[in-house]
């Protein structure tokens, strides 16, 4: 632990000496060099101080948000600075070493000067992360997106044709700050005028009470004529805090299943129901939380008993893992199924049709959208909400609107 944390020490001096020099090259007034390094100080004294009062027994907080979003802030842009004048000290080390043995230098200095056109091109480019952060803190995290999709499908039953299914995911309550804001996304919600709405877990952080001072709010969440149903996410569980016993976990589990009900969303346990339009009908599939890396509870195999290979059937699963490794193989056949849980990490980069990043990308293999294979479908929604980083960079919060057709799509 001594020796990470020396580590850890090494590498935050490098970088901070490092934007130092960035900054001393463009600006040679001192009095900016000493306020540029006194604020940086200041916000290190800070971040460090607010780690060291995380209280694992509480979990996060607005607080805790906050902190690693000003982290983010500054340590981003200053790896971009750090990255320059590291390559710019190699390049002036071989630069000087040619020049000394060359017999050519006509300074007292083995290293040459540092070009001021480099640091204010690594300044312009740390400029970018710095304000797409405190972006996504102010603005991006409520900037809401209704992302529509048709899919067709060949077996799709005669009286779903045009059956819309709206999604929603990952609302993480006990991050709001902003009601105006959240009433805004409800009305976009109702305003899809769908068939059915689907949310895919992640009521919470942690915490029951955090939904509470919500629950009026998204009790205006018309009831749809298809139902509203939920499953659980891997944050429902409560896993992720130290709780002062086993019982006290429980009850906030229990507490956490209600929330569901009293916003009006049937919570589906590992359990399958039909939905019945006109003489046809598709079965829906609720697993509760089952990821490769985080709580196995979901049980596919029971969530569909009495199941045939033949029907259409669209699943709940929250963690886009489960997809890959169980539900695309099973003999089965599940049609669609809808997820969310990665939140494409809340950064990155997307334009649509054309391109799409995320850090999200190196861990999920379906991180964020629609994904096919062999005629089966998954969506991962972005979520609705915010966790850790308290912002949306490039990644926006999302309300989905699948619209099912029968037939083949027409290039």
């Amino acid at each position: 632990m001594g020796l990470r944390l020396f580590i850890l020490f090494l590498l935050v001096a490098l970088v901070e000496v490092y934007a130092y020099q960035a900054v001393k090259t463009v600006a040679r007034n001192k009095w900016i060099l000493i306020s540029y390094v006194i604020i940086s100080l200041s916000i290190i004294f800070f971040i460090v101080y607010q780690f060291t009062k995380f209280d694992r027994s509480v979990g996060q907080t607005k607080m805790t948000m906050f902190t690693l979003g000003l982290l983010l802030i500054i340590v981003i842009p200053k790896l971009i600075l750090t990255i320059f004048m590291l390559f710019e000290d190699i390049f002036r080390f071989f630069s000087g070493t040619l020049t000394y043995f060359s017999g050519t230098t006509k300074t007292n200095s083995f290293l040459p000067e540092r070009r001021r056109f480099l640091s204010q091109l690594a300044l312009g480019l740390a400029a970018i992360p710095f304000t797409s952060l405190i972006y996504g803190m102010t603005k991006g995290k409520y900037n809401y997106k209704v992302i529509k999709q048709q899919l067709f499908f060949q077996d799709l039953p005669d009286d779903f044709d045009g059956f819309t299914i709206t999604q929603i995911s990952d609302v993480h309550s006990g991050s709001f700050d902003n009601a105006e804001k959240i009433n805004y996304a409800i009305d976009l919600i109702n305003e899809q005028d769908s068939d059915m709405i689907l949310f895919t877990g992640d009521i919470v952080n942690t915490h029951a009470k955090e939904m509470f001072p919500w629950i009026e709010t998204f009790n205006r969440i018309k009831k749809h004529q298809y139902g509203n149903f939920s499953v659980l996410g891997n944050h429902d569980y409560g896993e992720y805090i130290r709780w002062s016993s086993q019982e006290e976990k429980e009850e906030n589990f229990e507490a956490i299943k209600k929330l569901y009900s009293q916003i009006g969303f049937e919570l589906m346990l590992n359990e399958n129901k039909h939905i019945q339009k006109g003489k046809n009908k598709i079965a829906l599939v609720g697993v509760e939380n089952w990821g490769v890396s985080f709580k196995k509870a979901g049980d596919l195999n029971k969530a569909s008993q009495g199941l045939s290979k033949e029907e259409f059937k669209i699943v709940m699963s929250h963690d886009p893992s489960h997809w890959d490794a169980e539900i695309n193989k099973h003999e089965k056949d599940f049609h669609l199924t809808f997820s969310g849980h990665t939140h494409g990490l809340q950064f990155g980069i997307e334009i649509p049709g054309w391109f799409s990043w995320s850090p999200a990308q190196f861990v999920y293999k379906q991180w964020a959208g629609l994904y096919e294979n062999m005629g089966k479908y998954i969506y991962v929604n972005r979520g609705f909400g915010f966790h850790a980083y308290p912002g949306r960079v490039g990644i926006m919060p999302e309300i989905t609107v699948i619209e099912l057709k029968k037939g083949e799509k027409v290039a």
